[in-house]
């Protein structure tokens, strides 16, 4: 791992799970990995309710765009972070895969919303504990 590691989330729409982890990894890392998410089929804007659900913990992800998962995103990770997207995300020799599976948001309200936020917020806490180095 370079001196800041890369994290990438991937989910099939890159509209709710991984946005919300792209979200917190931002918030609770201030600034000490590189972030980055994507999707297999990217949908043309972020689930609003996802949206609301970050807005609850003072995080914006509202101007976020999903993008296409590529080639060159999973090459430039430390860490690859799955979430129910299966088979469509290269592997290469030497990263890191966690497949982390959460129930999809979408088409669910904010009631059903929050409790896949808090498992991403605790997986991302954990997960930082994990490629940070501990302060001195």
């Amino acid at each position: 791992m370079s001196e800041k590691p890369s994290v990438l989330f991937v989910c099939v729409h890159n509209a709710g799970r991984s946005q919300m982890a792209a979200g917190y990894m931002q918030a609770l890392s201030n600034g000490q990995v590189d972030v980055l998410s994507a999707g297999s089929e990217p949908k043309d804007q972020i689930n609003p309710v996802a949206v609301e659900a970050m807005a609850e913990e003072g995080i914006d992800i509202a101007n976020n765009i999903p993008k296409i998962l590529t080639t060159d995103a999973v090459k430039d990770s430390d860490v690859v972070i799955t979430m129910g997207c299966g088979d469509t995300c290269p592997i290469f020799p030497g990263k890191r895969y966690e497949d982390w599976e959460l129930d999809d948001p979408a088409g669910q309200g904010i009631e059903a919303v929050r409790p896949i936020r808090d498992d991403i917020k605790a997986r991302i806490e954990q997960l930082l504990k994990e490629i940070l180095p501990a302060k001195a």
